[in-house]
């Protein structure tokens, strides 16, 4: 399923100005990040205290920073600008206070959470360059899959259109009557007579940073097979408006260790080499 020859570059959907900065180690020699891919499932403290131990430890200079791939057992997370009315079912799972950004997302089996614990000070200290190094980094993943993923203003994570779910149309500017989008007006001078089509678009992966003294921790969420059912107890990221689906979902037989590598070939051209760990 792997495709090496496509990149986000060959998409004319996708902006001349999604390719990051070079945010390869500027000392190389000093320690290459740690490459770690955790069995079974790891509770959500566990995870989070993992991180910050490593935290500490990177910015003590004790420890090399790490890329750590685990799965959780099914819960929410609420982020530091969650709504609990968005918290539909408070009941089904667990649920867990996080000081990463963003609003509420579910982890759960199958899919791959990503925690990247990486010291900007050592790269390129820009949060903004660096949250797009990241989107470029799963969206360059998808491509190895002929997965065409998006960045879209105003909306969280990586998205993928669902041409197969048909077209949503997009009121042309003016010709709705302001507080009355059931009643149309004549369009503006200039306006297209007809409204916009653009397929329906659903959420495959979900982005939310942490930053302690520019290193970096949490991290992304890749859906390779998780029920996607569980979604159904939050507003994903606070977005009600579009759904959620995963490689599985889009009809492509991988498994995760094939997205996995992926994800380590996809790193190594954005951030540099790892050290896989044992």
């Amino acid at each position: 399923m792997l495709n090496d020859r496509l990149s986000p570059a060959d998409s004319n959907d996708t902006p001349s100005d999604f390719v990051s900065p070079d945010f390869f180690l500027k000392d190389p020699e000093k320690g290459l990040p740690e490459w770690r891919v955790s069995a079974g499932q790891v509770s959500y403290p566990d995870a989070v205290a993992a991180m910050e131990a490593r935290v500490e430890a990177i910015l003590k200079g004790e420890a090399r920073e790490l890329i750590w791939l685990i799965e959780h057992p099914p819960l929410y997370t609420a982020g530091v600008s969650a709504k609990r009315e968005d918290l539909l079912e408070p009941d089904r799972f667990e649920v867990f206070d996080s000081a990463r950004g963003g609003q509420f997302t579910y982890h759960g089996p199958g899919q791959r959470v990503i925690y990247v614990m990486l010291d900007l000070n050592r790269r390129s200290k820009d949060i903004r360059a660096f949250i797009k190094a990241l989107e470029g980094w799963i969206i360059g993943t998808l491509w190895q899959f002929n997965v065409e993923g998006h960045i879209r203003d105003g909306r969280v994570g990586v998205w993928v259109e669902r041409r197969d779910k048909g077209v949503t149309p997009v009121p042309s500017p003016g010709s709705l009557e302001p507080g009355k989008a059931d009643r149309p007006t004549e369009p503006l001078r200039g306006a297209p007579a007809a409204p916009e089509q653009r397929y329906r678009e659903d959420k495959i992966a979900a982005i939310g940073i942490k930053l302690r003294r520019w290193v970096s921790f949490h991290g992304v969420s890749l859906n390779v097979e998780p029920d996607l059912s569980h979604f159904n107890g939050i507003v994903p990221c606070g977005i009600s408006e579009h759904g959620v689906t995963s490689l599985i979902d889009l009809g492509l037989p991988v498994n995760m260790d094939e997205v996995d590598y992926a994800l380590r070939q996809e790193f190594i051209e954005r951030f540099g080499p790892v050290d896989l760990a044992e």
